[in-house]
């Protein structure tokens, strides 16, 4: 089970609403702080998710947290011929909507405010699901996994790209130090959301990884479960599959 954290330690909202009011918050300079923060190698991973779907050569894809829909419009290359970027929050869609006009996606990405929890979608439905840095904010991991598992087609893909923590000396140490001290600050001085970042930096620490969540994913259904951590363990991609 994995240890809930919230944006807003002094709120009653529950986590589910106060992530929503966190990333709407944030959804303007959500993009650039991002490229910040990861140094641009956030795009090298999400690259490489990109090309694990491809592979399958899927016609209906998913991609749950869209936020701003940075993953969506990179599989806009794949075979897909409909994607659904599905968040919670009205303002990184907002932004999305803006970057896939521009782009001229309109007629393959389609941008859709909900629940990764509770899908208004049928069962066996998607050849290929994604989540990137998104599955982290869910209320309740194993309720979220197994509407995924739901909506995903038998022999879909489903990919993970999460954070994580490096186990080696002394990317753990550098790793710990950054998230702790470095993000954070880097959140305030940008941000006009003084916690959204220290939350960012709190749960990817609090969240389970590598073969915790491999037995997680195993534990809701999934089959072929793998994690391939990326740069030095700072992040891992996950994939697993359906009966």
């Amino acid at each position: 089970m994995s240890q809930q954290v919230k944006p807003y330690k002094d709120s009653d909202l529950g986590k589910k609403e106060q992530v929503t009011q966190m990333f709407d918050s944030i959804s303007g300079n959500y993009d650039g702080l991002n490229r910040v923060i990861s140094l641009g190698i956030d795009v090298k991973w999400r690259k490489k998710v990109v090309q694990l779907v491809a592979d399958k050569n899927p016609t209906n894809v998913l991609d749950i947290a869209t936020g701003t829909g940075d993953l969506a419009i990179l599989m806009a290359k794949t075979s897909a011929k409909n994607i659904i970027g599905l968040d919670i929050s009205a303002g990184m869609l907002e932004v999305g909507k803006k970057k896939i006009a521009e782009k001229k996606l309109e007629h393959i990405i389609e941008m859709v405010i909900g629940d990764s929890e509770n899908m208004p979608y049928p069962d066996d439905y998607f050849d290929a699901i994604t989540v990137s840095f998104g599955i982290r904010n869910f209320e309740s991991l194993e309720k979220g996994l197994a509407e995924i598992l739901r909506v995903l087609k038998p022999n879909g893909i489903f990919v993970i790209l999460e954070t994580s923590v490096p186990a080696k000396t002394p990317f753990k140490q550098g790793y710990n130090f950054y998230s702790k001290s470095i993000l954070p600050l880097i959140g305030k001085l940008f941000s006009k959301d003084n916690v959204a970042y220290g939350y960012l930096s709190e749960s990817a620490l609090a969240f389970p990884y590598g073969e915790e969540l491999n037995n997680i994913l195993r534990k809701i259904g999934f089959i072929d479960v793998v994690d391939m951590p990326q740069t030095y363990g700072v992040a891992t991609i996950y994939t697993a599959s359906k009966k």
